[in-house]
């Protein structure tokens, strides 16, 4: 079944075609850049010109990042703060005129991950984490999602958040190799893995293709690995929320 999963980040809106069947994105992906600034009323007019692009009808999955209850986003992770307390289901509802789901982004990338990808019949504890212009986290118990973790705003070495420090973009602004950041991500992953004992790990966002160049810099004692969905796994998760609030 086709349906339409939008990813919302800080920095870009990514949108495809997603065949549940597969698990897998169909046809060409587009992206836009996020409006600055991000204020609601301006990503959901970006939102609405974006889905406009895909000759699909049905339900509508989104991402975002924020703590989403019920559609509401309770936070603002690297978007205006306009957000918070926004009912961004029903603003997209309206932009688009069909139902909107609105979930998580890194939730919404770990359930996909833990249906179709690195976390496929896994048990025990897995964090996905998505690594971009902050963290995303999403951990599951036994393949069961525990949801809104937000591990990339915990207080680490100073920083108030660690995606400050160890987010793809601080590799970015920083100029870092990525050995340099790979020791950081190396730090933050053991610090999880003190707190929370996971049996898998798997890192995704943009960086996950280019996992190779920083993994020999990653020492724990669980299992590391990309994820398989890679950068398409925030739009699979959204569509598969969508498909599932019908």
């Amino acid at each position: 079944m086709p349906v339409l999963g939008i990813d919302i980040g800080g920095s870009g809106i990514k949108a495809n075609i997603v065949d549940l069947d597969l698990g897998e994105p169909i046809g060409k992906r587009l992206k836009i850049a996020t409006p600055q600034p991000s204020i609601p009323e301006a990503v959901a007019e970006a939102v609405k010109e974006l889905a406009s692009r895909f000759d699909v009808t049905g339900p509508v999955g989104c991402t975002f990042p924020a703590v989403v209850l019920n559609g509401v986003t309770m936070s603002a992770a690297n978007v205006d703060e306009a957000w918070i307390g926004t009912d961004a289901a029903a603003l997209f509802r309206e932009a688009l005129g069909r139902p909107v789901t609105v979930v998580n982004d890194a939730d919404a990338a770990g359930l996909a991950e833990m249906t179709f990808g690195a976390g496929k019949g896994r048990e025990g504890v897995v964090i996905c984490l998505t690594f971009g212009t902050g963290i995303g986290s999403a951990l599951f118990t036994h393949g069961v999602l525990v949801p809104n973790t937000e591990f990339g705003h915990l207080h680490f070495r100073g920083y108030e958040s660690v995606e400050d420090w160890a987010a793809a973009s601080a590799r970015e602004r920083e100029e870092l190799s990525w050995g340099e950041w790979g020791n950081r991500v190396n730090a933050y992953l053991q610090y999880l893995e003190r707190i929370f004992t996971p049996d898998l790990m798997i890192i995704g966002g943009g960086v996950s293709r280019r996992f190779d160049q920083f993994a020999g810099h990653i020492e724990t004692r669980c299992e590391v690995v990309p994820a398989k969905l890679r950068n398409e796994a925030g739009i699979v998760g959204a569509a598969m929320a969508a498909a599932a609030a019908k």
